[in-house]
């Protein structure tokens, strides 16, 4: 579902990400670790083009991520292109980012009634269907101000799924979060993985990455130090940068 070959992002002379090689197969969670500044939120961001990649290649489902390949040469996509693939890939943000005028259901329906083209009715009973699953069908026509931060997460997963995508991007959906709501959104994304999504997740939550991924990713310093079985990952590393950081997490 996601593959990356050598990816590479600077930010004017910061290279913050060094040739990135990662694999995630559909029906995988990918747990991104590693401290602040190591280039995984970016590398997330890359994945659906809301950052470009200066070098490498990044495919989604087989399909280069905002570009399309000449002979050896990309050619950028048009912003209307970039978009229209962009629809597959669900995101959830550190920040709720909802809608403040918009209900929870109207914030969910918005996409599916104006990119996704169906029906007003559809999109609302879909909508109710999505806040069931997360565990809020009685907040539907509550505004993100009347919920706490841990039910806008909620409400901002079921808005991503709402346009049914094959892959779920989460940039640490829970850091902004009170300790006694980080739960209930943990729930939520247990609930995703073991229906088979495939998921990215930037995270600090060391026990979800050593319960629900498959893979386990340590990042520092814009490359992969350690990958692999997160039992392995997290609890007997090999590289002594792994070793430092989890003793200090941990």
């Amino acid at each position: 579902m996601v593959q990356a070959e050598g990816v590479r992002k600077h930010f004017g002379k910061l290279e913050v990400l060094k040739g990135i090689d990662l694999t995630v197969q559909p029906g995988q969670v990918c747990c991104l670790l590693g401290p602040s500044g190591s280039g995984k939120s970016t590398f997330l961001r890359c994945i659906n083009h809301l950052e470009k990649v200066d070098g490498g290649l990044l495919m989604v489902d087989g399909e280069l991520v905002g570009y399309r390949r000449h002979g050896t040469v990309l050619h950028e996509l048009r912003e209307k292109e970039v978009a229209e693939r962009r629809r597959d890939i669900g995101m959830v943000f550190q920040r709720f980012n909802l809608f403040p005028h918009m209900t929870a259901i109207d914030n969910i329906a918005e996409a599916p009634v104006k990119v996704g083209g169906i029906s007003k009715s559809e999109a609302r009973e879909d909508a109710h269907a999505l806040l069931k699953q997360v565990g809020l069908a009685d907040r539907a026509h509550h505004y993100p101000a009347e919920l706490s931060g841990g039910q806008q997460q909620r409400v901002a997963i079921a808005r991503a799924l709402a346009m049914r995508p094959k892959l779920m991007l989460f940039a640490e959906p829970t850091s902004a979060l009170d300790p006694e709501l980080v739960g209930d959104v943990l729930d939520v994304m247990r609930q995703l993985a073991s229906g088979g999504m495939t998921m990215v997740v930037v995270t600090h939550e060391i026990g979800f990455a050593r319960e629900v991924a498959d893979t386990a990713v340590f990042m520092d310093q814009g490359v992969v130090v350690e990958a692999g079985d997160p039992r392995t990952v997290l609890t007997n590393p090999e590289q002594e940068r792994t070793q430092a950081f989890l003793s200090k997490v941990l």
